[in-house]
């Protein structure tokens, strides 16, 4: 199956709620940054986001975090392309001091999948 990865370090101005949580539409955007990456490397086209069956929100993102994007391939129709996400936070800030940890397990935050449409070819 095919796959494209981003990794990405979340910006303390990327949180707007207490606890330094960053909102779930973070994690959405990041899902169709990587999805659009899959499609172009599985399609040589961008695609058209069609939209989500499901979206789970499992664990927090927070500022200061490095988390990974994956967005996999489960099964290619004639146009259609239905797309594993998994947003998976691999290091967590501790405090305000820009001390971070490496977690020893990647934390799932957010699994989600959804439906991307390549267009017809134009004759």
């Amino acid at each position: 199956m095919s796959k494209a990865v981003h990794r990405r370090y979340v910006a303390f101005s990327d949180a707007h709620y207490a606890g330094n949580l960053v909102d779930g539409a973070f994690a959405l955007k990041l899902f169709g940054d990587v999805g659009t990456n899959l499609s172009i490397e599985i399609d040589g086209h961008e695609g058209l986001f069609a939209g989500y069956s499901s979206v789970e929100f499992l664990a927090p993102v927070r500022g200061g975090d490095v988390v990974e994007a994956e967005a996999r391939l489960v099964k290619k129709g004639n146009r259609s392309r239905t797309v594993d996400f998994e947003l998976r936070v691999l290091c967590r800030a501790g405090d305000d001091s820009g001390r971070s940890r490496v977690l020893e397990s990647p934390l799932v935050a957010v699994r989600a999948r959804g439906t991307a449409v390549i267009p017809a070819e134009e004759t």
